[in-house]
C-alpha cells in the first residue's frame, strides 16, 4: 500500500474527494486506484478564517506501487504497512488472573486475556453501565450519593462520563489496536484516524457493555458490586484476593492480580499500604473547572462562527516567573460540568460531553501542578488528604447538599465574592452557590490561577472573560500515589501488576488502555 499525506480538504467536501486529490498528487488516474482508506484526519486553524483539514490516505494501486514512490520523490508519498497488534494464545490456567477493577486499563487487560484464551475473572466494585447511569442521573438531580457506584467507580470507570478522549500525548504500537477495538465496539470510525478523537458520554455507556459482551463471550467473567479488600500473600507471592460481593466477604485464589483500581479508589490505597505494598508519592495537579460561552471559544479559534466546523476546543499551559504552571486538561467543548463525588461530605467536579458537543457552554478543568513538596504533610497520603479537605470545604460551601462553590473569574481576579451569573450560566448540577474562591482553595493554588488566568487570556482570545464560571473543585486528575513495579509491570510482590491511572502509569482514556494492554502482555507472558 502506498500513504499519501498532506491532503488538504475543505471542512465542506465530503471524504469521497480524497481519492481524487490522492491521484492527482500520484499522477495516476482515479481509476487506478483499487481501494483506500483514511489514516489520519486533523483540523488546519492557522490561516484563520480559511480553516481545512489536512489527512493522509493509505491506498493501493493497479500499478507497481514500488516503481512509483521511486520515481515521485515525494516525501508526502512513501510506502505503509497495516499496523498488526499480535494477540498471544495460552491454556487457559488453573487459577484465573483476576483483574482488579473495569475501567480503561482493566477493561483492555481484561479483553487482552479473555482473546488470549486465560479466561480472567473482573472484579469491579461499582455497577454495570445501565444501573450506573442511573445512579449517576439521580445524583445529579439531587438524589443521594453512592459510594460504591458514581462517576468514579463502575463499569467503564471514570472516563465513561467524559468527553471520551482518545488522543494522548504518548507514542505507543499498541494505540492503533486500542482505537480500532473502541470501533468494533460501537464508535464512529472516525475514532481511528481523527487526530482528535472523541466519543461522548452517551456512546461511551454503550460502548463499555459491548466490551463486557466480548470478555464474557471468551470465557472471561465479571463481577460487580465486588470490591477488593486486601491481598492473600504468601512468601512474597500473590496467593489470592479477598473480595467484598453481594454475597459477603470470600477468598478468591490467583497467583496473577492486575490492580486497574482507577485515581479514587482510596480506600484501597489504604489497604495495599497497611499490606507493605510499595508506593510512593507524586506530582498531581488540582484547580477548578472553567466555563465559557461555546459560541466565544469557536470564534477565538476559527475567526468565524462554526457552521460546518466541529465545536472548536484548546489545550493551555503557562510557566510562570515564580517556578509555578498552569494547565488546561480534558476540556470539554459543548459540554457540561459534571458531579463527581465518591466519597460522603465532598464535592468533586469533572467534564463531559455528549457525542454532538451540542451544548451551549465550554469547559475545561484549569489545574495547578503540584509537587510533594508542595503538600501539607511529608508522608505518602499526604496528597490525597489534602484533596479530600478541599473536596470537605467545598462541600460546607456549598450548604452540605453537593452544590458546587462557584465564582465569575472578573470576580476571583478582584478578590469579591460573585452574587450571581453574567453571560455564562453554570452547567454544573444538582447546582452551585457563589462564594469567594478564596475562601475553598488554598492559596498555592489560587495565587497561581491569579496569575494563570490573565495570561492564558493572552494566548487564547476570550479565555479571561470576567463572565466565565470557575467552578470548584477538580481535585481528580490524576492519582497522587504511585504503586512500584519493574520494568516487566510487576510489582515487588510477584504475581501483582499494578496498572493503569490509579497505579501512576496512565493519564487519558487511551494511555490507561495502553497500559492494560501492557500489563495483560506481561501476565500471559508468565503464563507461558
Amino acid at each position: 500500500m502506498i500513504l499519501v499525506r498532506n491532503l488538504k480538504l475543505r471542512p465542506d467536501e465530503p471524504l469521497d474527494r480524497l481519492p481524487q486529490l490522492a491521484a492527482k498528487k500520484l499522477r495516476v488516474a482515479p481509476a487506478e486506484i483499487r481501494d483506500w482508506k483514511l489514516v489520519k484526519r486533523s483540523l488546519d486553524a492557522r490561516k484563520k478564517p480559511e480553516l481545512f483539514y489536512v489527512c493522509s490516505l493509505a491506498l493501493s494501486l493497479r500499478g507497481d506501487e514500488a516503481r512509483l514512490i521511486a520515481r515521485l520523490r515525494d516525501r508526502d508519498v512513501l510506502a505503509y504497512e497495516e499496523p498488526v497488534y499480535e494477540i498471544p494464545r495460552v491454556s487457559a490456567p488453573e487459577l484465573r488472573p483476576v483483574v482488579v477493577g473495569f475501567g480503561p486499563a482493566g477493561m483492555f487487560a481484561a479483553l487482552l486475556l479473555a482473546l488470549a484464551g486465560a479466561r480472567p475473572i473482573v472484579l469491579e466494585r461499582g455497577q454495570d453501565a445501565l444501573t450506573r447511569k442511573a445512579a449517576v442521573e439521580a445524583f445529579r438531580a439531587g438524589g443521594p450519593l453512592d459510594p460504591e457506584n458514581n462517576v468514579q467507580f463502575g463499569e467503564g470507570g471514570a472516563g465513561t462520563f467524559s468527553d471520551g478522549k482518545l488522543n494522548t500525548g504518548t507514542h505507543d504500537r499498541r494505540i492503533s489496536f486500542v482505537l480500532r477495538q473502541f470501533f468494533l465496539h460501537g464508535t464512529p470510525e472516525s475514532v481511528v484516524y481523527d487526530a482528535k478523537p472523541h466519543i461522548g458520554t452517551d456512546v461511551l455507556v454503550d460502548v463499555v457493555q459491548n466490551f463486557r459482551k466480548t470478555v464474557l463471550a471468551h470465557g472471561g467473567e465479571i463481577r460487580f458490586g465486588s470490591r477488593a479488600e486486601r491481598l492473600i500473600l504468601k512468601d512474597g507471592t500473590v496467593a489470592g484476593v479477598e473480595v467484598r460481593g453481594p454475597e459477603g466477604l470470600y477468598e478468591l485464589p490467583c497467583e496473577r492480580l492486575i490492580l486497574a483500581i482507577g485515581h479514587s479508589a482510596r480506600d484501597t490505597f489504604q489497604a495495599l499500604q497497611e499490606q507493605g505494598v510499595s508506593m510512593e508519592a507524586k506530582a498531581f495537579s488540582m484547580g477548578v473547572r472553567i466555563e465559557h460561552r461555546q459560541a466565544l471559544i469557536d470564534l477565538a479559534q476559527y475567526g468565524r462562527a462554526r457552521e460546518t466546523l466541529p465545536a472548536a476546543d484548546y489545550a493551555l499551559n503557562v510557566h510562570l516567573p515564580d517556578g509555578t504552571s498552569a494547565y488546561t486538561f480534558c476540556m470539554c467543548p459543548g459540554g457540561e460540568v459534571f458531579a463527581a463525588a465518591s466519597e460522603a461530605g465532598g464535592v468533586v467536579t469533572n467534564g463531559m460531553s455528549y457525542s454532538g458537543r451540542d451544548g451551549e457552554n465550554a469547559n475545561a478543568a484549569l489545574l495547578v501542578t503540584l509537587h510533594p513538596e508542595d503538600f501539607p504533610e511529608d508522608d505518602l497520603f499526604s496528597g490525597m488528604r489534602w484533596q479530600r479537605r478541599i473536596e470537605q470545604a467545598a462541600y460546607a460551601c456549598g450548604g452540605g447538599d453537593y452544590r458546587a462553590p462557584a465564582q465569575r473569574s472578573g470576580d476571583f481576579l478582584a478578590g469579591r465574592p460573585s452574587e450571581g451569573p453574567g453571560s455564562v450560566a453554570p452547567s454544573y448540577r444538582p447546582g452551585v452557590v457563589w462564594c469567594d474562591l478564596h475562601d475553598v482553595l488554598p492559596a498555592r493554588i489560587t495565587d497561581v490561577l491569579e496569575q494563570a488566568i490573565p495570561a492564558l487570556g493572552k494566548k487564547l482570545r476570550g479565555f479571561d472573560d470576567p463572565d466565565a464560571v470557575l467552578t470548584a473543585p477538580e481535585t481528580r486528575s490524576s492519582s497522587p500515589v504511585r504503586i512500584l513495579r519493574g520494568e516487566s509491570c510487576e510489582a515487588p510482590i510477584r504475581g501483582l501488576y499494578p496498572c493503569g491511572e490509579g497505579a501512576g502509569y496512565a493519564g487519558g482514556i487511551t494511555s490507561a488502555a495502553v497500559d492494560g494492554l501492557r500489563c495483560a502482555e506481561a501476565v500471559l507472558a508468565s503464563m507461558k
